[in-house]
């Protein structure tokens, strides 16, 4: 266990948290966030989020950040470190590297967010491990499970929905002004030391599944028939579920190891393959 207690928000996060604060205000995006309340205000938990865009990670952190004035660290793969244009904040944010060479390196990696955890810090993972190109949930690995059970600490599940308007994979890149992001934290679910990790994961995905629904349901714009970034389970013009689900599936029968990860290096996503380890 990690004895120098949880990370602060020192000057490094409070640079990050102003550049992001910046930038949405710019942007004037509208972020509504409801239930908050169930991130602990002190002490370890694991905030398992559904992946649908490349900074849905910093829509989970900013009202953590604002509100509850935590630091929260995520896992990612250790290519980002490398990026010119974002390897400074994953060095500042104290994010945890994925390596996926090899799996002493991915034990490593499941290790330090175990011991960051139970030192008392926030950590973020995206247990689909990739974008979801339906924006309906892939299915979760248990990474997020086995880390909470080991380190004795909640995990609290995290619906975004929005930020895929603007940046996500096969979509445009482009800084959408006024854009609505919902952002929604559901009850923690304890995970004992007995507990059977598929099944705590199986019921993660539920509680995800519900949030993620809810946040579908009553997000400001709707959902606009054939709309690209509407699921097609409500009449939007994203890629059929099943279609992308059997394709996940068998991209994933070539990966290898306790911890599959794309062979794909190319890919821009920086939690995509590192974000939870399985």
């Amino acid at each position: 266990m990690d004895d120098t207690g949880p990370k602060q928000l020192n000057w490094r996060w409070r640079v990050i948290a102003a550049v992001i604060i910046l930038v949405v205000r710019v942007l004037r995006w509208r972020i509504d966030v409801r239930g908050l309340e169930h991130v602990p205000a002190r002490g370890g938990a694991v905030l398992a989020f559904n992946h649908h865009s490349y900074v849905d990670f910093m829509m989970v952190g900013w009202p953590i950040i604002r509100q509850r004035r935590r630091p929260m660290r995520f896992l990612a793969k250790r290519e980002i470190w490398s990026s010119r244009k974002v390897g400074w904040a994953a060095r500042w944010a104290e994010a945890i590297p994925v390596d996926r060479g090899s799996d002493s390196a991915r034990d490593a990696a499941f290790e330090a967010a175990t011991q960051a955890l139970q030192a008392g810090d926030l950590i973020a993972v995206a247990p689909e491990q990739t974008i979801s190109p339906s924006f309906e949930l892939l299915p979760l690995r248990t990474g997020a499970a086995r880390m909470a059970q080991q380190a004795g600490v909640p995990i609290v599940p995290v619906a975004g929905w929005g930020s895929h308007r603007a940046l996500t994979k096969g979509g445009p890149r482009r800084l959408v002004r006024k854009l609505p992001v919902t952002v929604r934290f559901g009850d923690p679910l304890h995970v004992g030391p007995e507990d059977d990790v598929v099944e705590v994961t199986a019921e993660l995905t539920r509680r995800l599944n519900r949030l993620l629904h809810e946040a579908q349901d009553t997000y400001p714009d709707g959902a606009p028939p054939g709309a690209r970034w509407v699921p097609a389970r409500l009449g939007g013009g994203a890629p059929d579920h099943a279609e992308v689900l059997r394709e996940h599936i068998e991209r994933e029968r070539r990966w290898t190891g306790p911890d599959p990860l794309p062979a794909d290096s190319e890919d821009p996503d920086p939690l995509g393959g590192g974000a939870a380890p399985a």
